[in-house]
């Protein structure tokens, strides 16, 4: 049972990891969708959400099974509860690339401005974070994950310097409005990708440190 059990485990991890390359992969058409105004790989990203909103049924499925196969030790659960989280978190990173490329797709009638804001250095940030989450968590390193908390901060930094940015062009330049609001969108998705690549790190540190440190709560457990 407990063979069983174990490769249930292995199992999990694979899929979970399947999840991430779909989510990541999901991510980089839609914001390479906005820098080439490419409809059709925002249509991948449209065309693709169903496969990761069945990714996310069957994790939860095995991971629910493995619950109820017995009463795992206390990391083996922890293990199993991080990977629930994460889906969770890798579906809505799905759901913000869904968002930007719907954006692309309903903005490419209108005609291509110069705009003051860099969206594909923060995505480069945004994605980097997710992919660093999850290495985090195949090599089941809390110290990784640790890092990615304070990158964090520095796509809140781009979000805001975009936000200000964006307002002040559509003061300046009115005939540019929509596209300056769309950027401006575009940012908060990104935003909000790497928040959910924080919760990923802070999962992977609960996994193996047994610590909560949402809110920078139990941050000391993490230290070496």
């Amino acid at each position: 049972m407990r063979t069983r059990f174990h490769q249930g485990l292995d199992l999990l991890k694979q899929k979970l990891l399947t999840m991430g390359g779909m989510a990541e992969q999901a991510v980089e058409r839609a914001v390479e969708g906005y820098r080439r105004r490419d409809g059709e790989l925002c249509k991948l990203v449209l065309d693709g959400e169903p496969a990761i909103n069945t990714m996310e049924r069957e994790i939860d499925e095995l991971a629910l099974d493995l619950l109820a196969m017995q009463q795992p030790m206390a990391i083996d659960l922890r293990f199993i509860t991080a990977v629930m989280k994460i889906n969770a978190d890798l579906e809505r990173v799905g759901d913000q690339a869904v968002n930007i490329a719907e954006r692309v797709l309903h903005s490419l009638d209108l005609p291509e401005v110069e705009l003051p804001a860099d969206i594909p250095r923060m995505a480069g940030v945004a994605r980097d974070m997710v992919r660093r989450a999850l290495q985090s968590f195949i090599d089941a390193r809390p110290e990784s994950a640790q890092e990615i908390l304070k990158m964090d901060d520095l796509v809140d930094d781009m979000n805001r310097e975009i936000h200000r940015a964006m307002i002040a062009h559509m003061k300046q330049v009115p005939d540019a409005l929509q596209q300056a609001l769309d950027a401006l969108l575009i940012s908060r998705n990104l935003e909000r990708v790497a928040d959910h690549a924080t919760n990923i790190a802070e999962d992977v540190i609960f996994w193996i440190k047994g610590a909560d440190v949402r809110h920078h709560f139990g941050m000391n457990a993490v230290q070496p």
